[in-house]
This record gives C-alpha cells, sequence and structure tokens, in this order.
C-alpha cells in the first residue's frame, strides 16, 4: 500500500515567497480608499504656500548671489565676484566682530536672566499669573515701539529718563549709545527685555511640569534652595536649555533691528551687525543696489549657522536626550 503524504501548509509559502509579500503590498487603489488622495489634496495648499512663500525665496537668493542685478533689468551672471568683494570689504570684519560681541553679550545676560526669573517665579504661590502677564509684556509691546522708547531713555543729555535716575544716586549722566564702548551693551540690554517674556513662560511652563515629589525627596534629604535647583531644576530643563541656546545664538546672530534704529550702525561702525551690513548693500546711500552682495552675505550667514547648528546638536545629542 503506496503512502501519500501531504506538504505542510508552511512549504508553499516558502515555495512562493512573493505571495504574501504581493497581498501585504499596498496597492494605489487600497491607498487611495483609505484617504490617500484626501490626505494629498489637504496638503498639497500647504505645500504650494510653503513652496513659494519659502523655497522659491530661497532658490531665488542662492541664484541673485551669482548675479549683478537691480531687480529691473535683465541680471548678468558674474560668477563667484559677488562673494570675492564682499570678503574683501573692509567691513566685512568689523560687522563679524560686532555681531559676535553682540551674541557674548546676549548669552552672559539675556541667556540666565529669563531662567533665574521662571524659577523665582514658579516659587511664588500666589499673583504667579500677574507675574507672568508682567513679565510677558514686553513681548506684546511693537519691536519698533520699544525700541524708540528706549532710544528716549538713552537720552545722553542730564534731563535723559535713565541719565536722572543716575543722577539720584550721585552718578553722571551716562553717554549710552553715543558712545563706542557703551553702544553695544544698551543694544543688549533693550534686546534682553524685549525678548526675555517668551523664554520666561517656556521656562515656567516646564518648570511646572516638573513632579514635585523630586523636590520633597530633595528636602528630606536636606538638599538647600540652591541644591534643588542644580540638582532637581537643572537636569528637568536640560533639554529645554540645549534649544534655547542654540536658538538664542541664531537669533543674535541675525540682529538688526536695533543696531538699524539705535544708531544705525555707530558711532564709527561699533553696532555694524551683518544683517545691517546686507541692508547697506542692498539699500544703503553709499553702496545702494547692490543686490548681489546682499544675497551673497545673506547665503554666507545662512550656511555659518546651518553648520553651527549641526555640530552644535551632533555634539550634544548625548547630553540633551
Amino acid at each position: 500500500m503506496a503512502l501519500t503524504t501531504h506538504a505542510p501548509i508552511g512549504n508553499d509559502t516558502a515555495r512562493h515567497p512573493n505571495r504574501n509579500s504581493a497581498r501585504r503590498r499596498p496597492s494605489i487603489r487600497r491607498w487611495a480608499h483609505n484617504g490617500g488622495v484626501t490626505t494629498i489634496v489637504f496638503l498639497l495648499p500647504l505645500l504650494v504656500v510653503f513652496g513659494v512663500f519659502s523655497w522659491y525665496p530661497i532658490v531665488r537668493s542662492v541664484i541673485m548671489s551669482f548675479q549683478t542685478t537691480n531687480l529691473v533689468s535683465a541680471p548678468v551672471f558674474v560668477g563667484w565676484q559677488n562673494f570675492v568683494a564682499v570678503f574683501n570689504d573692509p567691513l566685512l570684519g568689523t560687522a563679524v566682530l560686532n555681531t559676535l560681541w553682540f551674541a557674548l553679550l546676549a548669552l552672559l545676560f539675556g541667556y540666565p536672566i529669563p531662567l533665574v526669573v521662571a524659577v523665582l517665579m514658579s516659587e511664588v504661590r500666589k499673583a504667579r499669573g500677574l507675574f507672568s502677564v508682567l513679565a510677558y509684556l514686553p513681548v506684546v509691546v511693537p519691536p519698533v515701539v520699544a525700541v524708540l522708547l528706549w532710544k528716549f531713555f538713552y537720552s545722553g543729555s542730564a534731563s535723559g529718563v535713565f541719565n536722572t535716575v543716575l543722577g539720584w544716586v550721585g552718578i553722571p549722566p551716562q553717554p549710552w549709545i553715543e558712545s563706542t564702548a557703551s553702544a553695544m551693551p544698551s543694544l543688549v540690554l533693550e534686546a534682553t527685555w524685549s525678548a526675555a517674556g517668551g523664554t520666561i513662560i517656556i521656562y515656567l511652563a516646564a518648570l511646572i511640569g516638573v513632579p514635585s515629589e523630586l523636590y520633597d525627596a530633595a528636602e528630606v534629604d536636606g538638599a538647600g534652595i540652591w541644591q534643588k535647583i542644580w540638582h532637581v531644576t537643572m537636569p528637568s530643563l536640560r533639554g529645554i536649555l540645549f534649544v534655547t541656546f542654540i536658538l538664542q545664538i541664531i537669533g543674535t546672530a541675525q540682529v538688526f533691528l536695533q543696531p538699524y534704529l539705535f544708531t544705525d550702525g555707530g558711532p564709527s561702525n561699533a553696532t555694524l551687525t551683518i544683517l545691517l551690513l546686507i541692508y547697506n548693500y542692498a539699500f544703503g546711500n553709499s553702496a545702494g543696489g547692490s543686490y548681489g552682495e546682499a544675497t551673497a552675505l545673506s547665503i554666507m550667514l545662512a550656511v555659518a549657522l546651518a553648520i553651527l547648528s549641526f555640530i552644535y546638536f551632533r555634539g550634544t545629542k548625548r547630553w540633551s536626550a
């Protein structure tokens, strides 16, 4: 009697490995039936708007950096000539150093102050909402209005607002934005005042999310206020601190409003920044209309910030986790 054997079901799958994969592979009809077309329809306007108002200007700027144009007549390609002209400009070094000086001062004063204020506000049990409103109020003030208001306060005469206050304690009038030594710190002071509110709210929201049990445990172990801040608060804010740090560096590298409205780059180019130099290339009285050089310097700044951000995030990836 002959015996017949039947192959296991799994052997059929082994002999035809592509059968199940073909069944699992989603078809275009199934993708459309599951809402793929609807997703594309709703996503398409966003992509169009983002492309027209974001990516197209970037691509156009890159092309313009290799051209000489007045935005009216036909542009002429000049290769790397605009970049060479920017590198040969003696004001480029001054603008870079001033921008670095502004960024350093902003990090020394504008970075820790919001954190300290947020920690103090988190310890307040009553009227926390009122303090939050007062901290965020400078952000609500239009930036141009804030700069013009502070420019009035910075009047170098003895009757100026700040000089009047200093006179009450016997300090002579200060030149503020009229001196090459004090102009940049004065700009940083106003920039810190106007932008700190948003960072304070971010820190305060993160501090509220820290479990109170951690503070209670630290207090049981005998930790004081500074030990709780160092061992509980700072580790809880580590990821946010890393992000706000690089955002502040990028923001200070693109400072324009304060140097333009306060001093217009003066006195003696002491507050000339990279973005103000870009503006002078394009619209300044001395070299106005050099749109190719303006976009070339813009591309150089964007590339430098992109490289800095890449190195920063790669270097802090392990610490910020």
